[in-house]
């Protein structure tokens, strides 16, 4: 089996370092360790590759992305936070376990972002600019997640599926919500941070009284924004059937009088026309005549 790796040349100088300030011993079942206690050659080895493209077979652990920084803790953890990201970096490592994305630029989260990442425990989209979720954003990580932060982003609603399936603890804190009937089918599907489940406030709302207030407080004094849902699309049909109503109404109006006016023209010309009378009268005429 052949194995590749990828190695930027100031791992290697960090590596060629390691190797020649400790003294190694063998071990019949261990391989190598460090006589003074320090780092291995083979422990280096491991730090040096972590986050860089190891191809085994068909086997491929992806590279920590550039920009970020991967540190290896029972799995690896990303920090890419304050790194003026516009999207989330793609080929994460799959072994991925934390990954730290707040403070960035991020404005959208498509569907299948994190599905590689299966044992995914953390995730921080915190401080971004994230205005829209897609539904399916989640997918792959939605057993394994345990905490899920997009507080202090532009969120004003989500599909109510987005966050349907999740086990994790979510942090919604201080976005512009929009408080309605959608928000509330949303927040019965999720569990939320009870640290911050004060902060999650009405920016808008159905009802102006509602506005600034957490969205948990006014549910829990018994109002039901799906009522106001229904209210309005009641109005709204009824309109509809008024204006279906008077359109109907005024076509039958128009009807009548158009007929009416036909058949007046009708009797007019008919009146006009020369009686059966009158002509027997003149043939008689015509015929004493003779």
């Amino acid at each position: 089996m052949q194995v590749a790796f990828a190695l930027p040349p100031d791992n290697w100088e960090y590596l060629q370092e390691v190797s020649s300030n400790h003294k190694t011993e063998n071990k019949p079942a261990g391989g190598f360790r460090s006589a003074d206690g320090g780092l291995s050659p083979v422990q280096a080895v491991h730090k040096a590759f972590l986050g860089f493209p190891v191809v085994c077979g068909d086997i491929v652990a992806y590279a920590c992305p550039n920009v970020c920084h991967c540190t290896d803790r029972n799995g690896v953890v990303v920090q890419c936070t304050s790194r003026n990201l516009e999207n989330i970096p793609s080929n994460l490592p799959r072994d991925t376990v934390v990954l730290l994305l707040s403070s960035n630029q991020i404005k959208h989260i498509p569907k299948e972002t994190f599905t590689d990442l299966s044992r995914l425990r953390e995730l921080d989209l915190s401080h971004n600019a994230i205005d829209s979720v897609e539904v399916g954003a989640f997918q792959g990580i939605s057993e394994s997640l345990r905490t899920l932060d997009l507080s202090n982003n532009h969120l004003s609603s989500l599909p109510r599926e987005t966050l349907a399936k999740l086990h994790a603890r979510v942090r919604l804190s201080h976005n512009p919500w929009h408080c309605d009937c959608s928000l509330q089918e949303v927040l019965r599907e999720v569990r939320l941070d009870p640290e911050t489940v004060n902060e999650v406030s009405c920016f808008t709302a159905v009802q102006e009284e509602y506005v600034g207030q957490p969205v948990i407080k006014v549910l829990d004094s018994g109002i039901n924004f799906c009522n106001f849902h229904h209210k309005t699309t009641d109005v709204a049909m009824f309109v509809a059937m008024f204006c279906w109503f008077s359109m109907v109404t005024a076509y039958i109006i128009y009807y009548i009088k158009h007929n009416q006016e036909d058949a007046r023209r009708h009797m007019e010309y008919l009146k006009s026309l020369p009686s059966t009378s009158h002509i027997s009268k003149d043939y008689d005429t015509a015929s004493s005549g003779f």
